[in-house]
């Protein structure tokens, strides 16, 4: 049996792209209101390299707990905290959609035709 699914057309509209330390501050004292709806989101280093392209069912909980704030960190941020990033000098930008598994795995496989690896904080989708 032969079964068509159509999926539509899904346009990102990335966020600007925010530093961690602004990223930090609450919404209400000046700081970046994110989102609590799903979405893909992309950490970059200094000089705009991608190392961490990531989905999230919340935005909000998985950028400000689990990067940020949270007491039990992303296992993304506990690789880097390992590595002796400096967050300081991250930038991290998102896009909403109701495809965010779909939509993360497209952007690890475009990254990877591109660069011919994943990004380095990344895990194989």
């Amino acid at each position: 049996m032969k079964e068509i699914i159509k999926i539509p057309e899904i346009v990102l509209n990335w966020s600007q792209l925010y530093s961690f330390e602004d990223i930090k501050n609450h919404s209400r004292e000046g700081g970046v209101n994110i989102p609590n709806q799903s979405g893909v989101y992309k950490v970059l280093d200094e000089n705009n390299e991608i190392l961490h392209i990531g989905r999230a069912s919340n935005l909000r909980n998985r950028i400000k707990q689990g990067f940020i704030k949270g007491k039990i960190p992303h296992s993304t941020r506990k690789r880097m905290l390992e590595d002796g990033i400096d967050f300081k000098k991250l930038k991290i930008q998102w896009a909403l959609t109701s495809w965010p598994n779909s939509v993360e795995e497209y952007l690890h496989k475009r990254f990877k035709e591109e660069k011919g690896k994943l990004p380095k904080y990344t895990k194989v989708t």
